[in-house]
């Protein structure tokens, strides 16, 4: 069997990490090169001009056009934090290079911080990862499926009407030859033909080829000017079906996707987090082929990510395709 070199990329070890990125200084030395990588900018007037000063072991910028002041952190993801950015900076590292990843639980192990601040740490991590892949269109070849997230409740409904399960669709995008290259995971709100055709404007170039089974709401792709391929082949096993030719690439992501849910988390609220979750999986697997360019990638995004509040984090997270 020929070596997989998407798996056996070295990626950023804990050597490098370490030698990178182990100190305060360090960290705040990548953070402000990330944040302003031409030199300073004012976030009120855009002025370059400034001054720089430390106050109380803090160091700050103020614009000399408009006054304003300014700390590294303030107006990030890591504004109002009061954990070190060597502890963020690990977060980033093991949520990146973890070949699965890591729940909040592990985090609060591996960061020795309380399983609050894990949580909120991982949330907000998995915040600016959900709005860097939201946008994300699709286009050429794209095989979909239907999928449920989250299981049966002891006592509660079973089967697909259970109120633990949220139903999702799943999108690969492939070459030529049927190879992934980037995917999209999205919680839906049901399963009607506007739903879906809503999803598809927003996730699919236009005259994107859509292959699917042969669940009659696909046919709204057709409303994002897409043409749709379905293919019914549930005449067959439930082996067979799976590994019917057209499907591969979907059924190995949902069979990932799946196998990543089960073996990392023990149970999480399907219905409130879910869209985050999955922006999770859908941003690592997006980027996969540039595993040591992961976190670095992760730190620039949440440099210009705007902070965030726990009560905002503990919202529930509506799905962006409802009427």
């Amino acid at each position: 069997m020929p070596m997989n070199r998407v798996q056996f990329q070295p990626g950023m070890s804990l050597r490098e990490f370490q030698m990178r990125f182990g100190t305060e200084q360090q960290c705040h030395q990548a953070l402000q090169e990330a944040r302003w990588p031409y030199g300073f900018r004012c976030s009120s007037c855009e002025a370059t001009e400034h001054s720089h000063f430390e106050r109380l072991g803090r160091s700050y910028w103020q614009c000399a056009t408009c006054r304003e002041q300014t700390s590294l952190t303030s107006g990030t993801v890591f504004e109002a934090s009061k954990l070190p950015l060597t502890t963020w900076f690990l977060a980033m590292y093991l949520l990146t290079q973890t070949k699965t990843g890591m729940s909040a639980l592990e985090l609060h192990r591996h960061l020795g911080v309380s399983y609050r601040t894990a949580w909120l740490v991982k949330h907000k991590l998995m915040l600016v990862m959900f709005e860097q892949e939201r946008d994300r269109r699709l286009e050429g070849v794209v095989q979909v499926d239907d999928a449920f997230l989250g299981g049966e409740r002891t006592g509660g409904k079973r089967g697909r009407g259970s109120e633990n399960k949220v139903p999702l669709i799943a999108a690969v995008q492939t070459t030529a030859d049927g190879q992934a290259i980037y995917a999209r995971l999205d919680v839906l709100p049901d399963w009607k033909i506007p739903t879906v055709a809503r999803w598809a404007v927003k996730a699919l170039m236009p005259s994107t080829h859509v292959v699917s089974d042969g669940l009659s709401s696909f046919v709204g792709v057709k409303s994002a000017t897409c043409s749709h391929e379905p293919i019914i082949h549930n005449t067959g096993t439930a082996k067979t079906n799976v590994q019917h030719a057209r499907f591969k690439a979907i059924n190995t992501l949902l069979g990932n996707f799946k196998m990543w849910m089960n073996t990392t988390f023990r149970g999480f609220k399907t219905g409130h987090y879910a869209p985050r979750y999955l922006a999770e999986f859908q941003y690592r697997f997006n980027r996969r082929f540039h595993l040591a360019k992961l976190m670095p990638s992760l730190l620039a995004s949440c440099a210009w990510h705007l902070p965030a509040t726990e009560s905002a984090m503990r919202t529930a997270m509506l799905a962006e395709f409802s009427t």
